[in-house]
């Protein structure tokens, strides 16, 4: 089972200022829901494949991650939270890996925003630091947590 691991500084700084521009100006539909018992929560974009950004992490991605290699990107798009909304626990899928980037430019400790992950009866969290690219198995029992005073914006990346 492929472990929960990051890479900070993912994009430059350029890209990651792209990136943050393209998610504060997304236009967004309410709610996405992960399991059919959980109501809808926070907002998503899904980022069209032409689109720069799409083609961005395509491939950053596909040069970088060599577990790729057979596998087909399915879906990328924008999570908006807005501050204190309370997102459920969920998985992405039985199989596939999944990919989160963090644009937010700013986090200190007591802003909140960590993604937390339900393993073996414990919680574990990867703060937002910002141009943070997580990655993790799809079947790996998920929330994101909330910022407190500001918009939470994650692209999330799934590949089967």
């Amino acid at each position: 089972m492929m472990e929960i691991n990051f890479s900070d500084e993912f994009l430059t700084e350029k890209e990651h200022n792209i990136v943050l521009d393209y998610c504060v100006n997304a236009d967004y539909r309410y709610g996405e829901t992960d399991d059919l018992d959980t109501p809808q929560t926070g907002m998503t974009h899904n980022i069209p494949e032409t689109h720069f950004v799409y083609k961005l992490f395509k491939k950053k991605l596909s040069d970088s991650v060599s577990e790729l290699q057979g596998r087909k990107l399915y879906r990328m798009y924008v999570n908006c939270f807005a501050p204190n909304e309370n997102p459920y626990f969920h998985k992405d899928g039985e199989t596939g890996i999944t990919f989160l980037y963090y644009p937010n430019k700013d986090w200190d400790v007591q802003d909140g925003g960590e993604t937390q992950f339900y393993m073996d009866g414990n919680l574990y969290g990867i703060v937002p630091q910002p141009n943070r690219l997580v990655v993790f198995p799809a079947n790996v029992l998920h929330r994101a947590t909330t910022f407190r005073n500001q918009h939470r914006f994650t692209v999330a990346i799934k590949y089967q």
